[in-house]
């Protein structure tokens, strides 16, 4: 992808320091044994953050309240007595560590800080937080997660005065544990762009949600081998169109970087200036919304130099550059699919 950067008319200066999620709480969850979902992972993403105008927000642990509000009364006592001070698995891919409940818990309420100062102190964001948390359904931890990092940051901002929200997930991976804890809900707009197939195998663009909720949920599922032109077409045709009929109050990003071209768990040809652009994209639309609100919010990434490398290039359109969506011609594969959501929501 040809890097199209430019200065916008927002700077740093103008909008000051990007708020910041971080803590060492999250380097404590750590498998004893190779594992893609490493500490490293952060010092990979802070080394991208590294010069850039940053604000750290105060992290927390989440509430009892808060775990209730995203995941129901029944997933937090079951994991709790997992989570017993000892190395295990909670299925074939999911570890615990003896600093994984103090880990997981402060991850989920960091997400809510950002979620709470999204709607009243800033107008960006990024979290990085480990372990992720886009699969993480209602009541089961799957894929690495533990409870449901940006369920958190979105129930926050609706508490803080959000009436919509919307969830952008551009995880090589569906986000089905999102999906699943906001599939009855319309007050918040969850659109997922994904390879497809791949796991956890749910994504299809059929899934729209139920009930009330039911064109609240958006699943763009791409072909193998997508790159920056297949997912500029989806964001022209679907995803921009659709947040700017939302208007949202804030718009998170479920930031996984796990499609960039090198990693080792997707099939995708994503590339940094591609994540510049796709979060510029988001940036201006907020920005044409009337209120800037865009917080992100890490989820996969496994190739550490792509992952250093396309944090710092959504950092910095967060902070005002400016990266426009490349201009080229998608696969004929990825515009079917892309043609397939349009046609199943333009159905209702």
């Amino acid at each position: 992808m040809q890097d199209t950067t430019t200065k916008a008319d927002v700077t740093e200066a103008s909008m000051g320091p990007l708020a910041l999620i971080d803590d060492a709480s999250f380097d404590g969850h750590r498998s004893p044994r190779r594992h893609p979902e490493c500490p490293e992972r952060l010092d990979a993403a802070r080394s991208g953050l590294k010069g850039l105008s940053m604000q750290a927000l105060p992290v927390r642990a989440a509430s009892l309240e808060e775990i209730v509000a995203v995941h129901g009364e029944h997933h937090w006592p079951r994991l709790d007595r997992a989570l017993d001070g000892r190395f295990g698995m909670l299925d074939a891919d999911t570890y615990y560590a003896p600093g994984s409940r103090d880990a997981v818990l402060r991850a989920a309420g960091g997400a809510a800080e950002l979620g709470r100062a999204l709607m009243t102190d800033t107008t960006r964001g990024f979290a990085l937080l480990r372990p992720p948390g886009h699969h993480a359904e209602i009541d089961r931890a799957m894929g690495f997660c533990l409870l449901n990092n940006v369920a958190f940051a979105a129930r926050a901002a609706q508490t803080a005065g959000a009436k919509k929200v919307a969830i952008v997930d551009w995880d090589v991976h569906h986000g089905n544990g999102t999906q699943d804890i906001f599939w009855r809900d319309p007050s918040v707009l969850f659109m997922s762009l994904h390879q497809w197939p791949l796991y956890p195998g749910t994504g299809s663009p059929r899934e729209l949600g139920e009930g009330a909720g039911r064109g609240a949920t958006t699943n763009l599922a791409l072909p193998p081998g997508s790159g920056p032109e297949e997912y500029a077409e989806a964001f022209r045709r679907v995803v921009l169109p659709q947040l700017r009929a939302f208007a949202p109050d804030v718009i998170l990003v479920s930031a996984g970087y796990d499609a960039h071209r090198d990693d080792p768990l997707g099939s995708m040809h994503l590339d940094a200036p591609c994540y510049a652009a796709m979060t510029t994209a988001l940036v201006e639309l907020a920005e044409q919304l009337g209120h800037g609100r865009v917080g992100l919010v890490l989820e996969g990434g496994y190739d550490l130099s792509g992952l250093e490398s396309s944090v710092a290039a959504s950092a910095r359109s967060l902070l005002g550059e400016h990266t426009a969506l490349p201009e080229g011609k998608a696969s004929a594969a990825a515009s079917a699919a892309i043609t397939q959501t349009e046609a199943l929501h333009s159905a209702g």
